[in-house]
């Protein structure tokens, strides 16, 4: 198993991302289970999701929780679901989002606001997806640990773009096959820019940010509001 597979192979319950998954998710189920009591289901916007994150609960107790889970993806990336009593798939854009304030008891993304293209674009993700719940819980990975988890291989996210371009045409990167040309190319750099505590801060006013930590560095932030810290 290489590095990239062990660390960022979601399908391998045991590999490092599936642990750091399950770990970061524990005290958002207690309060799927605080809701669940106090409103007898409870509602959950993901944001960029897929089914298949939420693997980390099995989906008989996600829906034993009365749990609701709408993800909602750009039209191109949205897939049905296995799972419909659970589960609804809808497409739409996280910057501009169907739905009245506080329609839902949860906003969610997982690795997601890094991939929304411009600042203002982040801005947008960052309001709406507040907009929309009470419960905030929002993870993207840190700029500033040196493990590019997007393209697999270390201090990839630090080097020049001109040298990004090179090596995304040199060879496959993660799970990004070889670019043909430039224009190829700079599609995959663009994919991930990852941000520092302050952007995170920034975009989510009033919340916690929560640092995860791999090495003693940090690893990636989580922004939260009325999640219980550990």
């Amino acid at each position: 198993m290489g590095l990239t597979t062990s660390i960022g192979d979601y399908t391998n319950p045991r590999s490092l991302g599936s642990r750091f998954r399950r770990r970061r998710f524990a005290p958002l189920k207690r309060v799927f289970e605080r809701i669940h009591a106090a409103k007898g289901r409870v509602e959950i916007l993901d944001v960029g999701g897929r089914e298949s994150y939420w693997n980390i609960v099995p989906a008989d107790e996600l829906a034993a929780l009365g749990a609701r889970i709408t993800l909602l993806n750009l039209p191109e990336d949205c897939d049905p679901v296995e799972r419909d009593d659970v589960f609804v798939a809808v497409a739409g854009d996280g910057c501009a989002l169907p739905w009245p304030d506080r329609s839902f008891d949860v906003s969610h993304s997982n690795s997601v606001i890094e991939h929304v293209f411009g600042w203002q674009n982040k801005v947008a993700f960052a309001r709406e997806a507040m907009r929309v719940a009470d419960v905030w819980f929002h993870q993207t990975p840190n700029y500033w640990f040196p493990w590019e988890p997007h393209f697999g291989m270390p201090f990839f996210h630090w080097m020049p773009e001109p040298w990004r371009i090179a090596l995304t045409m040199r060879r496959r990167l993660a799970w990004s096959e070889r670019s043909r040309d430039v224009d190829e190319a700079m599609r995959v750099v663009e994919l991930a820019s990852l941000l520092c505590h302050a952007q995170v801060a920034h975009l989510f006013p009033g919340a916690t940010i929560r640092r995860e930590r791999l090495a003693g560095l940090t690893k990636s932030f989580v922004a939260t509001r009325g999640v219980p810290v550990d």
